[in-house]
């Protein structure tokens, strides 16, 4: 799949403009990429800022060999009843819609020839440090499926999981920027519970997780052997875990996990 194909965007918002990014970034064209979004004022932003083309939805899905789909779960449905009558013969549908199945969009588009892939994404794909899990159905080609891994690729990581494991991606890395956000919430109001000022404490916390996090990427290391690494017996990080083993922060996290999990699989 060459990287001069037509591409529609359906949907361009947040996450939206984050794939006509990574498009970019790979370097698709954009005079080949076209956006439908129903805010005109986002559209004409999106034009200026990118290069890219405006167009009516049926405009775009019609002359699209690729087309992403990012739109609300809400949406989607009335979103393809508009557009399943405009669809290219083996044109390829990306869904980023969360919860939704391969056979659902499929059934909706209605042609059984259009080969679809599932992409669970997350927000720091703004800042190119994404995670992407994608799912593909069994009409995808290999071209077509590393064309979406190369994309998706130059903006962040991304695996390939079998689409039952969709649910637990979107409970793990999907909803999960917001779990660490959470975290740094609670940890700078207790630093400023115990007198640090809001910006002392929110710089200390935010360089701390930063820092964190890269010592686990580039060490080599297990998040556990860091931890013990970090907690000397009876020190001052040591009554820390101890406070959290018995506030059970293990059994915390899993059951906030698994209620965005099975949320998921109620979107289904």
């Amino acid at each position: 799949m060459t990287k001069s194909i037509p591409v529609g965007v359906i949907g361009a918002g947040v996450m939206g403009e984050a794939i006509i990014a990574a498009l970019i970034s790979y370097g698709v064209s954009p005079k080949v990429i076209t956006i439908s979004e129903k805010r005109k004022d986002r559209s004409d932003e999106l034009s200026n800022r990118y290069g890219i083309n405006v167009a009516e939805i049926d405009d775009t899905v019609s002359t699209a060999q690729v087309l992403l789909l990012v739109v609300k779960p809400q949406d989607i449905a009335g979103v393809l009843e508009e557009i399943k009558a405009d669809f290219l013969p083996g044109c390829l549908v990306i869904s980023f819609v969360a919860g939704k199945k391969i056979s659902y969009i499929a059934d909706l588009i209605g042609t059984g020839a259009n080969p679809v892939i599932r992409v669970m994404p997350n927000t720091p794909t703004l800042v190119g440090a994404g995670m992407s899990a994608i799912s593909c159905c069994n009409l995808v080609t290999a071209e077509q499926r590393e064309f979406v891994l190369g994309f998706l690729g130059a903006v962040g990581k991304v695996i390939e999981v079998d689409e039952e494991l969709q649910d637990a991606v979107t409970s793990t890395s999907g909803s999960g920027p917001a779990y660490f956000f959470r975290f740094v919430e609670a940890m700078v109001d207790g630093a400023k519970e115990l007198g640090l000022s809001h910006e002392i404490a929110t710089e200390l916390t935010v360089q701390t997780m930063l820092g964190a996090a890269k010592l686990l990427e580039i060490s080599g290391k297990s998040a556990s052997t860091l931890r013990e690494n970090v907690t000397s017996p009876n020190g001052t990080t040591a009554a820390a875990m101890a406070s959290f083993d018995t506030d059970q922060i293990s059994t915390i996290v899993a059951r906030a996990m698994k209620a965005a999990h099975d949320r998921s699989q109620e979107l289904a």
